[in-house]
Order: structure tokens, then sequence, then C-alpha cells
């Protein structure tokens, strides 16, 4: 047994089983991906890798089987899913699984692909691993999957610890000890002992908060967005060739790549982003700001390109001078989980009223966005208002 010491959970204990699968070249390029893309822009300790959230992931699943006394097989199942799990992301995480999934339809859980690799195949089958019921697991397609992906699941439960750590704010705070001791498996479905719901309502609410100061701050999404487009226009000869090598690199030779791009505009964008000269803020409002049907389909990066295309003729400026940035609402957190008491199991809306707040709180905190260069910000803003048909005394100001 090998001992890793991580600032977060302390010492993680490495089976024998999954100590090979460390040694990989698809785990170890892990190391070079930022768990939280362009976060550490805003948060300069927000380096923490794909890698050491892939070990804090491995170690609670680990806990968590035994917890559910799963049979050895069926453990050694678990800790190899949770190790690989994120095996599939891309350079600088989510920030370029739209264009995965635009170009190439997947996203970073489809690893059908990638476990196909001989080397990968060998170490998985050497330590007893189905390769193709890994995938299913680790896809969603699986009895255990909701231990890794599901509404109470170690990587949630990892990467809020985690990157509260990193990011140094005071916001995710999860009892993952608490939650795990509480967790039961009946009939292939997960429930919580009643003396959980606490520690369940504090994944909920660190979720909320870290959500507006973290995950979707407006700098991040700036820097995001400036990425993005680099690589539009960077992959356009050939989007699902240069798409599918690119998938394959690190955070530093993306941006390599980028910076040194045949498009110039390409590489103009990426030399800015590198160098943190970043795009401002033209507009940032809320749902209730934004004339509805407009946002009614859902978005594609082709369609924020269009809206941002008719706003940069509006205002006069340059297409590159506008970015469009239009997120999925939050979807609801609905536990598909219960509480079991002495009595019965009942489902944890019953018994915990936060989760309505708390989704109407998740609401309340989505933003649409559009950015341009300092020089050509009031120009963008007052088309943006026009082409969007944004409603008079916007709370705008306040937010800038």
């Amino acid at each position: 047994m090998t001992s890793i010491k991580d600032p977060v959970h302390g010492y993680i204990d490495i089976p024998q089983t999954i100590r090979p699968l460390l040694e990989t070249q698809l785990l170890q390029r892990l190391r070079y991906i930022r768990q939280l893309g362009f976060s550490y822009l805003v948060y300069p300790g927000a380096n923490h890798s794909r890698f050491e959230h892939s070990l804090g992931t491995m170690h609670l699943a680990s806990l968590m089987g035994r917890k559910i006394e799963l049979d050895r097989d069926d453990q050694t199942l678990l800790e190899t899913a949770a190790l690989l799990h994120d095996i599939g992301h891309g350079p600088f995480s989510h920030a370029i699984e739209t264009h995965s999934w635009e170009y190439l339809g997947r996203d970073h859980t489809n690893i059908a692909g990638i476990i196909s690799r001989q080397d990968l195949q060998d170490t998985l089958l050497r330590n007893g691993t189905d390769p193709q019921e890994m995938a299913a697991l680790i896809s969603g397609d699986h009895p255990l999957a909701g231990i890794i992906h599901g509404d109470l699941d170690v990587d949630r439960m990892d990467y809020l610890l985690r990157d509260a750590y990193y990011t140094g704010v005071p916001y995710g705070t999860v009892d993952a000890s608490r939650l795990i001791r509480s967790t039961l498996m009946e009939e292939n479905a997960i429930s919580l002992d009643e003396r959980g719901i606490q520690a369940a309502e504090s994944l909920l609410i660190a979720r909320t908060l870290m959500r507006p100061a973290v995950y979707y701050h407006h700098v991040s999404r700036i820097a995001e967005k400036m990425f993005q487009y680099s690589l539009d226009l960077h992959i356009s000869p050939d989007p699902g060739i240069i798409l599918s090598d690119i998938l394959m690199m690190d955070d530093a030779s993306c941006i390599h790549t980028l910076m040194n791009s045949p498009e110039p505009s390409a590489r103009s964008i990426a030399k800015k982003l590198y160098y943190r000269r970043l795009y401002k803020r033209a507009l940032f409002v809320c749902k209730d700001d934004v004339h509805m049907p407009i946002l009614q389909d859902s978005y594609t990066l082709g369609k924020e390109q269009k809206i941002a295309g008719d706003i940069a003729e509006t205002a006069g400026v340059s297409p590159e001078s506008v970015l469009v940035d239009i997120p999925e609402f939050p979807s609801e957190m609905m536990m598909d989980v219960r509480i079991k008491n002495t009595r019965d199991r009942i489902p944890i809306e019953e018994v915990s009223p936060l989760i309505t707040t708390l989704n109407e709180t998740r609401q309340r905190q989505w933003r649409l966005g559009v950015y341009s260069p300092a020089q050509d910000r009031d120009a963008v803003a007052a088309a943006a208002k026009e082409v969007l048909h944004i409603r008079p005394h916007t709370r705008q100001e306040r937010l800038v």
C-alpha cells in the first residue's frame, strides 16, 4: 500500500491494484490540466490540477465503497473508475467542453475511445477491471454510477472542498466524512440515514455559494469566452481533426498552439489571454432584465457568435471586439436520494425545505454577459441593449 500526502484529505492510501494506473500517460497528463480552467486569473492559488482531484475522488470513493460493503471486485472497479473519471477532460477542463460537444458530440465522461488505447487496456485487465464496465460507470450507466456522478457524489465532495481550499474562499464547506458515514445502499439506490441530512444540506449550500464566487465569476467567464473564440478561429479549417488533436493536449501545449496559430485573430486573442489583457463587461444582466423570447432556444457557439456579430455591426466595431456569454439556466438540484429513519424511506425534499430556497437562489444568480475591449465598451453596451432588447433600468450600474 502506497500513501500520498494530500492537503485536503491528509494521507491517501493507494491500493496495489490501482498503483500501475498512476504511471499511465493518460493519468499523468492530468497533472498539467488545471481543475478550475481560468479561475487562476481571479484566484492566483487556483493552480491545482485534475490529477490531485482524481486522487481525492478515488480516496472518497474507496471510503464510500467500504462503508456500503462492496465486494472486492466492485470495490476495485469503483476505485479505478473514480481515479480515471476525468481522463476525458481536454485542456482548461470545462472551457473546451462546449467545442467537444458541438463538433465531436462527446463530453469528458464519454471515454469509450480513450480506453481503447492498448496500454490502458492492458493495465486495467491486469488489475481485474473490465474496461467497458468501467466506462459505463463513468458515463453514468451502471448501478454504482451514483457514487461518482449522483446527487451526493464523491466527485462533488472532493472538488468543492479542494476548490475552496485553493481559491481561499470560505464557501465550499462540505462534511464529506459525515455524508459517507450516513450513506446506505439499498436495492442499487443510495439512501441517507436521517443523521446525514445536515451534511447533505451543507453540500447543496456549498454548490450554491461557490457558483457565483468561483465557477461563474465574471472574470473567469470572460477568459473562457476569449479562449473559446481563439480556439474556434484556430480549428476553423478542419474542426473535427484539429480539435481532436487539441483535446489530448495539456493547458500549456494548448495555449502555446493558439498563440502560434496560422489565424492572426486567434493568435491575438490568445496572447491577450496569456498576458491577462482581458475584455471587460459591457453588459452583465440577470434573467429579469432580458426579453425572454431571446433566450428560449438553447444556445450553441454558433448562435452566440451570430448575436455577437449583430452587436458588433450595430456598434460599428470589429467582430472580434464582441463576445457574448449566454450560460444555460441552472438546472434544479433534485435529490434522488431518500432518507431512511426508523420507520420508512422518505424523499429528502420532505425534510429539507432548503432545497427549494437554494434552487430559487441559483436561478437569481444567472447572468448574461457581453464582453469587449475597454475602448469599445460604451458602444458595445448600447448596441447590446438594443439587439438583446434589454429592459430599461437594469441593474448593470451596480455590477460594473
